[in-house]
């Protein structure tokens, strides 16, 4: 196909999420055709858009795309985000790992049941305060840049402020002691491409409401 990446998944944060705010970091406009009942999923696997029988999907370049880390690498690579050799690449694909592993911590914790999330909350919260967001305060601090790898954007600075953001919704004070984070949320913050996507209407979705956990639910299982 030709013309902007069409993103096919529900109309939810969940693995599409990155994407969104990759493309959107990218300058790239893109249409999302949202999946709204069990048969749309149906019918994507039925006429063999879905590899694996997954989304998120997304067509571009005339591809149907699916798995959310070769997503990714490709719009990483293709606009620019990807670091200027295999040395920083390494370092991007790291960072980026770490950051998917709190995320995705973050991503189910939206999905528990209200009495569930209380336990849940502390640990999540433990890990970012002690393990993660420490991490990344020291890299910016050694590295001495505006940006995590070399000195300009890549797909680690953009997951690093996804991810800033996520934990700020759980715990709002939580980059009180790492000044490093907060300037570096600033700089990103005003980046045009950012601004634009942290902007009311953009295609940036919000937290899961409790009501709509069943008809989400329902349209994967």
């Amino acid at each position: 196909m030709s013309g902007k990446p069409v993103l096919h998944y529900a109309n939810i944060r969940g693995r599409m999420e990155p994407i969104r705010w990759l493309l959107a970091a990218a300058g790239v406009e893109f249409e999302e055709r949202f999946l709204k009942t069990k048969d749309d999923f149906e019918k994507l696997k039925a006429d063999g858009s879905l590899l694996f029988q997954q989304v998120p999907m997304v067509e571009i370049d005339g591809m149907k795309m699916v798995q959310t880390r070769a997503i990714l690498n490709y719009i990483a690579g293709k606009y620019n985000l990807y670091g200027k050799d295999l040395k920083e690449r390494a370092l991007i694909d790291m960072y980026v790992e770490g950051m998917a592993d709190l995320n995705e911590l973050i991503m189910y914790h939206e999905f528990k049941i209200a009495k569930e999330k209380g336990h849940d909350l502390a640990s999540i919260l433990d890990k970012a305060t002690n393990r993660y967001l420490p991490v990344f305060e020291k890299v910016l601090k050694n590295h001495g840049q505006d940006f995590l790898v070399g000195n300009k954007l890549s797909r680690a600075d953009v997951s690093l402020m996804e991810t800033i953001l996520l934990v700020e919704e759980l715990k709002p004070d939580a980059l009180a002691k790492f000044p490093l984070l907060k300037s570096f949320k600033a700089r990103m913050s005003n980046i045009p491409t950012i601004k634009k996507f942290l902007q009311p209407g953009s295609p940036k979705k919000p937290l899961v409401q409790e009501k709509d956990i069943p008809s989400v639910m329902a349209i994967f299982h």
